[in-house]
């Protein structure tokens, strides 16, 4: 790391990327996560061809994601302690296995679907280590004043593969599962020969010794920082209450009456609304007011949520999403920028363990909550009260996390 003073932010749109091993991460990274988005939607459709069974398509979500859940006080313990370039690279290696077993399965012909849940389940394994691991990794690549810069990319590199990924998929699926399975087997291969041309990080500060108490430690980090704290449970509630994209098919059938072509662009708007304000937020990152600009933007995040809920005009339910999407990644820069800054090396990866367990329960109860809302008061009221209460969330926040509201800076000072 750099020796220079933390007060320094870098405004170059493209600081981090003078750094050649965030380069290799970035792409990495990139690569990882294009994969993974292949091989969900080809599995996808490869399951319910099989089966015709919609619960089949909610057990490969369920499958992927209890690994998190369950061996969260393990993931960021193992980061903390082995090295997170050689756990992200274990993790690249153990997905790239998955991925070949699938695609060995299909070329000898797949009668059922358990195969592929067991793969799913390695995979989720997988990714329950590559996040705490990828997420701590990268603030030992950058110099402090690039770290933002470096959050901002890896942020729209997240939602480039979102967006262009699943489409993919779809392609390569239409041309053949196997043709599916070996695009992301080789993306796989690649982003682990980039990691493994990253040189082994300095290590900053004492490596202790894993004790059970110690498997803890990020829990007990989270609960003592409130400005952490504050930010991690502010995008668990923001989320869980204001998510819509379970309900994006039904606007498009039954409310905008826009056809699949349409609900293809709406779960597009988002990601599209995210890449452009990171990008912004690359060549003009916050200096100041950090606390202030995440809560706001957060109450922003629900207005334009609830617009979109009342909206009955394509192009309006579009550019509204689009700022949701926008939206959101501010709060992603400020949260996540935060999270690396203020938390101790020696627990970053379990206290970004625990972030990532905050995230996937925010995403996965949002679309149970959102699709139980609507099943009980209806479509639009679901997703209106949604964004009204993730508004109502960013308020109380601002009263129960005066920390969190009157952190000036990205980074701790003092």
């Amino acid at each position: 790391m750099s020796t220079e003073s933390p007060d320094a932010i870098s405004s170059g749109r493209f600081a981090a990327f003078a750094h050649k091993t965030f380069v290799d991460y970035w792409i990495a990274r990139f690569c990882s996560t294009f994969a993974v988005q292949i091989v969900a939607v080809a599995v996808g459709w490869q399951v319910y061809d099989l089966t015709r069974d919609p619960l089949d398509l909610g057990i490969i979500g369920l499958v992927q994601f209890l690994p998190l859940l369950l061996l969260v006080l393990v993931t960021g313990a193992v980061a903390d302690r082995f090295g997170r370039r050689l756990v992200m690279g274990t993790a690249i290696a153990l997905e790239f296995v998955c991925a070949a077993a699938i695609l060995l399965v299909t070329l000898n012909g797949l009668t059922g679907p358990m195969p592929i849940f067991v793969a799913l389940t390695g995979m989720g394994i997988a990714r329950a280590f590559f996040g705490p691991a990828s997420q701590s990794l990268v603030v030992n690549l950058v110099p402090q004043k690039d770290f933002a810069n470096a959050v901002a990319w890896n942020a729209s590199s997240w939602q480039v593969a979102s967006i262009v990924g699943p489409v993919a998929g779809g392609l390569l699926y239409g041309v053949g599962s196997v043709v599916a399975y070996a695009v992301a087997s080789a993306m796989f291969l690649i982003a682990f020969f980039l990691i493994t041309r990253i040189p082994k990080p300095p290590v900053r500060g004492e490596v202790k010794k894993v004790t059970f108490s110690s498997l803890f430690d990020g829990l007990r980090y989270i609960r003592k920082e409130k400005v952490v704290l504050g930010a991690i449970s502010l995008d668990l509630f923001a989320v869980l209450l204001g998510g819509a994209v379970a309900l994006l098919p039904a606007y498009a059938r039954d409310i905008l009456h826009l056809g699949p072509w349409g609900l293809g662009i709406l779960r597009a708007a988002p990601g599209i609304g995210a890449i452009a304000m990171g990008a912004y937020l690359a060549a003009a990152p916050i200096k100041d007011h950090a606390g202030r600009i995440l809560l706001v933007f957060v109450g922003l995040f629900g207005l334009f949520t609830a617009i979109f809920g009342m909206s009955t005009v394509a192009w309006l339910s579009i550019v509204a999403l689009a700022l949701v999407g926008a939206t959101d990644m501010v709060s992603v820069y400020v949260r996540e920028t935060l999270l690396q800054l203020w938390t101790p090396d020696e627990v970053r990866g379990r206290v970004n363990a625990v972030n990532m367990v905050f995230l996937g329960a925010s995403n996965e109860l949002g679309e149970f909550r959102a699709g139980f809302m609507a099943a009980w008061i209806g479509i639009v009221p679901a997703v209106v009260f949604g964004g009204v209460a993730a508004v109502g969330v960013a308020f109380g926040w601002a009263i129960i996390f005066p920390q969190l509201r009157d952190a000036r800076y990205l980074h701790r000072r003092g």
